[in-house]
């Protein structure tokens, strides 16, 4: 989950993507930089650019989604996140988590193109940007259009958690 991730430490000046950069070594700082160009090239209208657990987020905000994130009302529902942690740097998915079709895509155009994945349930690891095919990328998040994504995500909220924001019971 994007709350557990090893990440860079938050410090109160850490407000906004280009602050977390600024903390990044060079080379994280550049494959980082890269790869958030990528995602706000591509990033369709309605998804918010962010900082938080220590990591540049894309989210839904409230706006949007008044009930926010099913684990904690208070939070914008999470839909990608960067990190440049210590060891490695991870692309966070979550929209692939709650679409399946998606992470079919992802999977089978990062293979396609000639890349390794190395993917957990939604978070792709990497050491370098040239590890990473940005077109497959931006292709990803372009194909997710807000309304999309909300759908997806409702309809993989826990049954216990989907009374409680007042969703149709799924069957």
């Amino acid at each position: 989950s994007i709350a557990s991730m090893e990440a860079v430490p938050m410090t109160n000046a850490m407000t906004t993507a280009q602050h977390y950069l600024d903390t990044l070594p060079a080379d994280r700082r550049a494959a980082i930089g890269t790869l958030r160009e990528t995602i706000l090239a591509n990033l369709p209208a309605g998804y918010e650019e962010g900082v938080g657990h220590g990591v540049i987020t894309y989210s839904v905000p409230h706006s949007l989604c008044p009930d926010g994130y099913h684990c904690d009302p208070s939070q914008p529902v999470p839909f990608a996140a960067l990190s440049g942690e210590r060891k490695k740097m991870s692309l966070h998915l979550f929209c692939v988590y709650v679409d399946p079709d998606a992470k079919e895509r992802l999977v089978r155009d990062w293979t396609a193109a000639g890349h390794k994945l190395d993917m957990g349930a939604s978070c792709v690891r990497f050491k370098k940007i040239e590890d990473v095919p940005l077109d497959v990328v931006g292709a990803l998040i372009a194909s997710l259009p807000v309304d999309h994504f909300l759908k997806c995500y409702e309809a993989s909220v826990p049954q216990s958690a989907r009374s409680k924001r007042g969703l149709a019971q799924s069957t």
